[in-house]
């Protein structure tokens, strides 16, 4: 065999570790799991869905065969119903509620879910027309999650609705966060097309305060929905991190759903800095893309980290190495600007800080050194302060300040999604940002039918 018909091969090989991983429920498998649910009442489920979705309807109408019906019951309360069923940590929500918890197992909620979504997703079905016009118009700014959410329901509400996305694509996190293998993109842009086809006008490549300004919306919509998400990742504020091979972990997922897969990681020593869920997918990409060894260093230990368990487990059994109380502090070079080893200390926890978890500390004299070609840096992301600022909004670095309508300091000005999600709580999940921009756009519709009644 030749040289290149082995790289032929290593590369499709590469590529198909991308596709999805979880294998969706056959038609059998999935009447006989609709069959096991118990239809609760009062089902506990729901209330453990932060969209609220009735869970035990959309399972019956799947025993029914009414699988029309099913889809269109998930999304109207979740517009990312169909992502959600893929990225949901289903087992510390609707599934870690469900009563047959205490006898067996529970019912596999996120797979039928999936499984009522795919198949409006493969019968191009059309679940929503818009709303009776009001008049009104809005201008939501990110077609994330939040953004989406917010987005059709006030299309459904009778609202003229703009999306202003500086993205190439629509569709935010779910289009370019998580990792093909769990989220394709496909099934974001099918939830995008869903509120195109309310009517909503979704203008890409149009980054507000660059090419439109704060103003122009504020004097040209009656309401602005701020859903902008969250920037790139932080500095470390170590020396070397501007050497070729040191990486932001979201452009380097975003790079996996958006350019060619190449085998350049093959065989490579992969670091990757943090244990969040970008944390874990820029280790699980690494390990897809061929590389020999990936580890992830975190500074604290496994109780204080901010990823999902499922997600951890998911790494593990992808052969991730993690190393706890590890802090990096600085990366080496090869002598041709390129990474060559990183150099660490061990940590050791104190008290607990301002966010609850306990601060760790260096152990004097604990340096070593990591052989490493790859350096992926996950330490959270950054807000788009510019972004907030530029609408003069009052915010807590970069945590928009928001009344329990969702009301900004500016009152025709509403926020939603990850731009208020506050620091040192976990990551935001998608479902609660749909939740929160449902709730956004009510809020909005509720103060329209207030003025309308004043006036």
């Amino acid at each position: 065999m030749s040289k290149s018909e082995k790289l032929h091969i290593s590369m499709t090989d590469l590529t198909k570790n991308f596709q999805e991983y979880h294998l969706a429920l056959s038609n059998q498998d999935a009447f006989e799991e609709a069959n096991r649910c118990l239809y609760c009442y009062d089902a506990p489920c729901i209330q453990a869905c932060p969209t609220g979705i009735d869970i035990p309807k959309f399972i019956k109408k799947i025993a029914s065969g009414n699988l029309l019906g099913s889809a269109k019951t998930i999304m109207s309360s979740n517009p990312v119903g169909a992502s959600c069923a893929r990225v949901c940590p289903t087992d510390e929500l609707c599934e870690g509620a469900c009563v047959l918890n205490q006898a067996t197992k529970p019912i596999m909620i996120g797979d039928l879910q999936r499984y009522a979504t795919d198949w409006a997703i493969k019968n191009d079905q059309v679940l929503f027309r818009k709303g009776e016009s009001n008049g009104k118009s809005v201008a939501v700014i990110g077609s994330g999650p939040a953004g989406l959410s917010a987005a059709r329901e006030l299309a459904l509400l009778g609202y003229k609705v703009t999306i202003f996305e500086a993205s190439k694509k629509a569709g935010g996190l779910n289009t370019y966060g998580i990792v093909s293998f769990r989220l394709p993109q496909s099934i974001s842009f099918w939830e995008v097309d869903q509120v195109r086809q309310l009517d909503v006008e979704i203008r890409t490549n149009t980054a507000v305060g660059k090419d439109v300004s704060a103003e122009e919306l504020l004097c040209s919509y009656d309401c602005v929905v701020l859903a902008a998400g969250m920037a790139h990742v932080p500095n470390i504020g170590i020396e070397g991190e501007n050497l070729i091979g040191v990486h932001d972990a979201i452009e380097f997922v975003k790079d996996t759903k958006t350019k060619p897969i190449t085998n350049q990681y093959a065989g490579k020593n992969v670091v990757v800095i943090g244990a969040g869920n970008t944390a874990i997918d820029g280790a699980t990409c690494s390990v897809r893309l061929g590389a020999k060894n990936v580890k992830i260093l975190y500074r604290r230990t496994l109780e204080e980290m901010t990823a999902y368990d499922f997600e951890y487990e998911f790494a593990k059994q992808d052969g991730v190495e993690f190393r706890w109380l590890t802090q990096p502090v600085k990366i080496h070079s090869d002598g041709n600007g390129r990474v060559q080893a990183i150099e660490c200390i061990q940590m050791e926890l104190g008290k607990p800080d301002e966010d609850g978890r306990r601060r760790p500390f260096p152990v004097e004299g604990s340096n070593f050194m990591l052989p490493v070609d790859v350096v992926i840096k996950a330490i959270g992301q950054t807000r788009h302060i510019s972004l907030i600022e530029h609408f003069k909004l009052e915010h807590l670095e970069g945590v928009v300040q928001v009344s329990e309508s969702y009301q900004t300091s500016n009152p025709k000005v509403f926020a939603c999604g990850d731009v208020i999600f506050g620091k040192g709580v976990g990551e935001a999940m998608v479902v609660t940002a749909a939740q929160q921009g449902k709730n956004a756009a009510y809020a909005i519709h509720k103060q329209y039918k207030e003025q309308s009644v004043t006036a």
